[in-house]
């Protein structure tokens, strides 16, 4: 009986599935050959899954010991997975340290090491297991060490006595640094030393002098050591030289400082960078060359450093392997150091494994290989446990670095782990299996709307879901036969590519996804536009000074969509000003000028593409009055004529043709032109210039170009017209030699990062259906490259972590073949707010001076900009004009004069990016001694013991107003002469007049009342007292005669300020002087 064969379904990945298709007795070779592709696409997180570790700390993880740690595990899974952690290989009890714990929703660890803990204490080896009930995975190993930077240690330097022409080394040696310091030479002020091909920092650290000079005694030599976190600078006593100078310094044949001997050996690891350095003596100083030996350097990826001392090497590879040798020479002689490099490999993925998705009943297999030097091992793990080789388990079979899976069950699901190791480190990647029983469904957006250019390449997506994995098609219009072959081309996830797209491609797409178990449908509308083109574009011209030139550009473009012209010079975008003026069909300029001279680009562009077209414009120096007599017959040169082709070669062909009458002004010289019929079709282009005596030109040529070419011809007075065309002549294609320029990558929101380049322009295409690879990758990761095949010239990345840094590189293909390994562009991601300044702080060094301080964000989320300072002075409750001062990014402290000794501030500091101001962090200027005591007295008046005396003295002087209401309605008579009679001391001159003053202390004025910033507070006066109590005005006599007012009257008030007494008059006394 023959097994049905199986319907493949084309995903990216390494893993297969197959239902039903061979029994299970059949041979593994043959159950292997029939196994069909299966989907790595991911499943809806709405559906059961086993867990998928996310995000992860780096596996050498080195934190700041001033800084709280945080050891990043995050992961996703359906149910949610609940984390635990080991260190140092076992249970790691996270509840029994109340320093330590989990993030919400998260296995990330936060240690609080700024509570007063010893990050030296959480040193070592962590890894994270994530778990739910369909399986577990694990994190990276990851080795967490806190930075040190110990200090440097004491010693006495003695002078350095040495001849003048001889050579020296200072050594530096650095106390040993986590992460190593960054090591730099200066003075003991703090002058940096320059460095030139005589005077040299080595990788070492060390200083070397090739000879010594009278002139280096003048200064002393200091090594610096910055370390990584904290920036701090230790410096190293310096050394003192003293050179014994001579009459004449002898030359001297080269000699190597560094390294030593004839040969050398260096071994490095694959895609790190290989550092060569040969440091020479000699006089004079000599000059180091580099060379490989049987090969060129490899120039894609060389860089000469060091004043051609160093040669790095960027992402070695293999191929790189091999004997280099320096050669150090001067006018005396030369000798060269030969050294042998051996490239290593750490392992690296050939095919990761993948997630698996399998129906009930299905087989399937993983796959996880992996190379490096030496070969690495593989080893296999389940949910996080080893899987013995021996052991047989009825759902699946290990074959080396393949696992084999036959007719799986609901209850099979799993995490499994593939761990690639070797003598230089490890790979771990999760994968799981799943099993579901899904019908098929779509997972993009419905309905999608689409317009696209005419002839250009259009790709329509369809993500979809399903288990079994379903099969997809696609139909126009709802109709006609599944679309594949041809003009279209359905991709492994399901996109389908209109390799050319025409006006008849528009219309309806509809994609089908079907399973044993259901259907699903979605549409994409396809428009497609008129290309956006330069019918008619500039021309070279030669103008003469203060004439007027007219670059034409005429553009035909689609009427549904926007149009926008600009003019470029020399590749930068012109301004247009009074001397220009921009139309809809070209550009004129007035009165020229030297300045006016060069290359001048129209860029039409609409939403969806865009075209160029360039001319160069010569000025001319305007002829003397003398030759204008004599150039009534002159006149431009006639166009060259009969130009023919000869010595056809792949790369280059020879062009003669005869020149044509210089109509009485020499002719200058000639420009050849050439015109391609694939990209630009009708556009000329300069591609060489020779003397006006020479009527031939070599001309080298770009492959898979169409050619034809054209010769102009130019005197003092201009250009002639065009030659006729020459014949076509085809070059063959071939892969592209160069890669796309200016390749950045930069975040235009926080979450993403858009990689942008400038394309192969026609003659660098070198064959058809031009591509770019595009690949990247989170930098000092060690992740996978994600990578994609795009067609223009951008890809918008998303999901990215808030700025940060990812390599990017950016590599040509066409049919013929991929340019050359490009080289890699460090891009970030978008910026976002910056989180408060660190360590911010407010002291008085003296009585003038208020100094702020403070440390850069932890997260700085960008590019710091700028730090907003807000300054504001405050006296009690009230408060000054606030003040803003925008700072230096590098700013780290602000010094602020008082302007009066009293006055305190409020402090307000945040960071700022390009995005915006960050959360602002507060602190106030201490309080002084003096001004905490007035604070003390000013504060009585809020006490509660003084609050109840204040209520007892109010209650007594209502019981004397009663007393005193009382005696007045029963007529009582004050005799006067009695009164008279009492004797009234010194102490008593306030009873006389029978008022009763209840000064307020603690509201008299402050010493000194505070000033704001522009000297504006003024604490104002108090002269809060008892009312005075009586009726007062003029003495009365009463109903009986008696005098009255000698006891209700007050004083003047001039009377009384001047014998005011800082006691209140007694209570008591003034009852009975009332009795």
């Amino acid at each position: 009986m023959t097994a049905m064969p199986a319907k493949k379904f084309k995903v990216p990945g390494s893993a297969y599935c197959l239902k039903n298709s061979v029994p299970l007795g059949s041979l593994l070779g043959i159950f292997i050959l029939s196994l069909r592709l299966a989907s790595s696409i991911e499943v809806p997180l709405d559906l059961i899954q086993p867990p998928t570790i996310t995000k992860q700390s780096t596996k050498n993880y080195i934190v700041d010991p001033r800084d709280n740690i945080f050891i990043e595990c995050e992961a996703q899974g359906n149910p949610y997975p609940t984390f635990s952690w080991a260190r140092n290989g076992k249970f790691y009890n996270v509840a029994k340290d109340y320093r330590v714990s989990f993030r919400r929703r998260s296995g990330t660890l936060d240690i609080n090491i700024q509570g007063g803990g010893r990050p030296e204490d959480y040193e070592g080896e962590y890894q994270c297991f994530a778990r739910n009930t369909h399986g577990t995975a694990i994190s990276n190993k990851i080795l967490l060490q806190v930075s040190r930077s110990p200090l440097w240690p004491k010693e006495n330097l003695d002078p350095v006595v040495i001849n003048e022409g001889a050579s020296l080394i200072l050594q530096c040696n650095p106390p040993p640094g986590l992460p190593p310091p960054v090591i730099f030479w200066m003075s003991s002020t703090m002058e940096p030393i320059v460095q030139d091909k005589r005077v040299s920092q080595g990788l070492n650290g060390d200083l070397y002098f090739s000879n010594v000079l009278r002139q280096d005694a003048q200064t002393d030599y200091s090594c610096n050591a910055r370390s990584h976190f904290t920036h701090t600078i230790q410096q190293k006593n310096p050394y003192t030289l003293k050179v014994l100078t001579t009459r004449g310094v002898p030359e001297q044949t080269p000699n190597f400082l560094l390294p030593k001997g004839t040969s050398s050996s260096k071994l490095v690891l694959r895609d790190e960078d290989l550092l060569l350095e040969c440091i020479a003596s000699g006089v004079p100083a000599p000059d180091i060359m580099w060379y490989k030996k049987g090969g060129e350097l490899p120039s894609r990826k060389l860089k000469f450093e060091n004043f051609n001392k160093t040669l790095r090497i960027v992402g070695v590879s293999e191929e790189d392997s091999g004997e280099y040798f320096c050669q150090a020479s001067n006018k005396m002689g030369s000798i060269r150091h030969t050294i042998s490099v051996r490239v290593k490999a750490a392992p690296y993925w050939l095919d990761k494994p993948e997630n698996l998705i399998l129906a009930p009943g299905e087989n399937g297999r993983m796959v996880c290989r992996a190379d490096g030097s030496p070969k690495p091992i593989i080893q296999w793990l389940m949910n996080g446990e080893a899987i013995q080789v021996g052991n047989p388990n009825p759902t699946f079979e290990l074959a080396g670095d393949t696992i084999i899976f036959r007719e799986v069950q609901s209850g099979n699901s799993a995490v499994f782990q593939c761990n690639a190791s070797n003598d230089h480190g490890y790979l771990l990647a999760n994968a799981f299996v799943s099993i579901l029983d899904i019908p098929s469904r779509m997972l993009g957006p419905r309905n999608q709307f689409i317009k696209t250019i005419e002839y250009s390449r259009t790709q329509l997506d369809c993500p979809y879901f399903g288990s079994p994995i379903p099969t997809l098609r696609w139909f126009k219009n709802g109709q006609g036969s599944n679309l594949d072959g041809g003009n279209y081309r359905v991709h492994e996830n399901g996109t389908l590519e209109i390799i050319t797209v025409r006006k008849e491609d528009q219309g309806k797409y509809t994609c089908v996804a079907t399973n044993i178990l259901g259907n699903a449908e979605n549409s994409v509308r396809l428009e497609v536009k008129e290309p956006t083109r330069i019918v008619k574009g500039p021309e070279d011209q030669i103008a003469k000074r203060g004439s007027s030139v007219r670059l034409e550009c005429r553009v035909r473009s689609d009427q549904s969509l926007r149009l926008t012209v600009i003019w470029m010079k020399d590749d930068v975008q012109l301004y247009i000003g009074s001397r220009m003026r921009k139309e809809d069909d070209g550009l004129t300029i007035y009165g020229v000028a030297e300045k006016d001279q060069g290359a001048y680009t129209c860029v039409a562009k609409t939403e969806l593409d865009q075209d160029f077209a360039k001319a160069y414009l010569t000025i001319l120096e305007t002829s003397s009055p003398t030759s204008r007599l004599t150039s009534q017959n002159r006149d431009k040169p006639d166009p060259p004529m009969d130009l023919e082709l000869t010595d056809l070669a792949e790369r280059s062909v020879h062009l003669t043709w005869v020149p044509g009458d210089d109509n009485n002004s020499p002719i200058t010289g000639f420009i050849v032109q050439f015109e391609e019929d694939r990209y630009q079709p009708g556009t000329w282009h300069n591609l060489a210039s020779v003397p006006g005596n020479v009527n031939s030109a070599l001309l080298h040529l770009s492959p898979y170009v169409n050619y034809r070419f054209r010769v102009l011809a130019i005197n003092e007075l201009g250009s002639s017209m065009p030659s006729q065309s020459s014949e076509r002549y085809q070059t063959n294609g071939a892969s592209p030699e160069s890669n796309p320029s200016d390749v950045q990558g930069a975040g235009t929101r926080k979450d993403n990062m858009e990689i942008t380049w400038t394309p192969l322009n026609s003659t660098q295409a070198y064959g058809p259906n031009l591509r770019y690879n595009v690949k990247w990758r989170q930098r000092h990761t060690g992740e996978v490259w994600n990578n994609l095949t795009v067609w223009g010239n951008k890809h918008v990345v998303w999901n990215t972590p808030v700025y940060t840094q990812y390599e990017i590189r950016v590599q040509a293909e066409n049919e013929f073949g991929k340019a050359p390994d490009p080289s890699t562009v460090i891009g970030y991601s978008g910026e976002d707010l910056p989180s408060v300044p660190k360590y911010f702080r407010v002291y008085e060094p003296n009585w003038e001076t208020i100094v702020v301080e403070w440390d850069h964000p932890e997260h700085p989320n960008g590019n710091l900009t700028a730090y907003n300072l807000r300054i504001q002075a405050f006296n009690g409750t009230r408060t000054g004009r606030a003040v803003v001062e925008t700072l230096s990014p590098n700013q780290t402290k602000y010094t602020l004069q008082r302007t009066d000794p009293v006055s305190r501030y409020k402090f307000a500091l945040n960071a700022r990016t390009q995005i915006g101001a960050g959360e602002s962090i507060t602190a106030d200027s201490p309080i002084r001694q003096d001004e905490a005591y007035t604070k003390n007295q000013v504060d009585i008046a809020t006490q509660g013991w003084f609050i109840g005396l204040m209520c007892a003295v109010a209650l007594l002087v209502l019981i004397l107003l009663i007393v005193c209401f009382i005696k007045r309605s029963r007529g009582g008579k004050y005799p006067v002469r009695e009164k008279k009679e009492v004797a009234l001391g010194p102490d008593n001159h306030k009873e006389e007049d029978g008022s009763f003053d209840y000064s307020d202390e603690d509201n008299k004025p402050l010493q000194g009342s505070q000033t704001s910033l522009d000297g504006t507070i003024k604490q104002h006066e108090s002269d809060d007292s008892l009312v005075d109590y009586g009726e007062g005005g003029e003495g009365q006599f009463n109903e009986d005669g008696s005098f009255i007012g000698q006891y209700t009257v007050k004083k003047d008030k001039d009377e009384t300020e001047g014998n005011e007494s800082s006691e209140a008059t007694s209570p008591v006394n003034a009852i009975y002087s009332l009795a």
